[in-house]
């Protein structure tokens, strides 16, 4: 287990999941995780933070009723400046959807898509600095862009964010996404296979012990197994889905 400190801007830092039914989803993430709950800003409804050994991990918020939008798990960026951010956002053809805002004392977030549709999160820290532990069972390992080809979408998080955009070698349409020369995410062009109810999205990653163990929990807490355990780039992994939907991926780690 290794503990978090601020990131640098453009850098991963949380991962937050808005649903209907707020009690049943921290019952499946408790049982599948090991999450705790502790009650976190309420600007946009009611709202936990998942911990582990006391550590904030992840955030749940429930959506208002008369909404009916896609349940997902939205990865936030780093920004030093958020409302910045928002602006370059748009000028390089992303939508803002929510914010500037701020979340009480915790930071200041926006919610955006990029050019091709893929929501993410921008968070400008405070006193939250995200995800605060990491290389353990339940939390947050990786983040994956899946789109449908990878040119014009990396140019976006290069220029919104800095980043360099490289070939990765994983295929004939795989970006690595880099700061310092760090890899922080990645990008897969998935062309015509990308699920066409889903269309682009950021994917998570979380770390689990045992990979097929926890896609056999996932069904017996009432969620669906999407693409079973297998051999990936960055260890054993399969995708699965909560009870409300929310596709996210197991893996065990087989990267430092």
């Amino acid at each position: 287990m290794t503990e978090a400190t601020r990131r640098p801007p453009g850098t991963p830092c949380w991962v937050s999941l808005m649903v209907h039914g707020l009690d049943a989803t921290q019952e499946f993430y408790a049982a599948l995780f090991g999450w705790e709950f502790s009650p976190g800003p309420t600007q946009l409804g009611p709202y936990v933070r998942a911990m582990l050994g006391g550590k904030v991990v992840a955030g749940i918020g429930r959506l208002p009723a008369d909404r009916h939008l896609p349940v997902a798990w939205t990865a936030y960026l780093a920004s030093d400046d958020a409302d910045v951010t928002a602006e370059v956002i748009r000028s390089c053809g992303g939508t803002v959807g929510v914010g500037p805002l701020d979340a009480a004392d915790a930071g200041r977030l926006v919610i955006a898509s990029d050019p091709a549709g893929a929501v993410f999160g921008v968070w400008q820290a405070a006193e939250h600095t995200g995800t605060a532990v990491y290389g353990t069972h339940g939390t947050p390992v990786w983040n994956e862009l899946r789109t449908r080809d990878t040119s014009s979408v990396g140019k976006f998080y290069q220029a919104v964010f800095g980043h360099e955009a490289k070939e990765d070698g994983s295929g004939p349409d795989g970006l690595t996404l880099r700061l310092d020369g760090r890899p922080v995410a990645t990008v897969r062009g998935m062309g015509r296979t990308l699920p066409r109810e889903r269309g682009p999205h950021w994917m998570t990653y979380f770390e689990v012990e045992d990979t097929d163990a926890a896609a056999h929990r996932v069904v017996e807490l009432g969620g669906h197994v999407i693409e079973a355990p297998g051999p990936g780039p960055r260890g054993r992994a399969a995708t699965v889905s909560d009870p409300e939907g929310a596709v996210f991926t197991i893996v065990r780690s087989d990267v430092p």
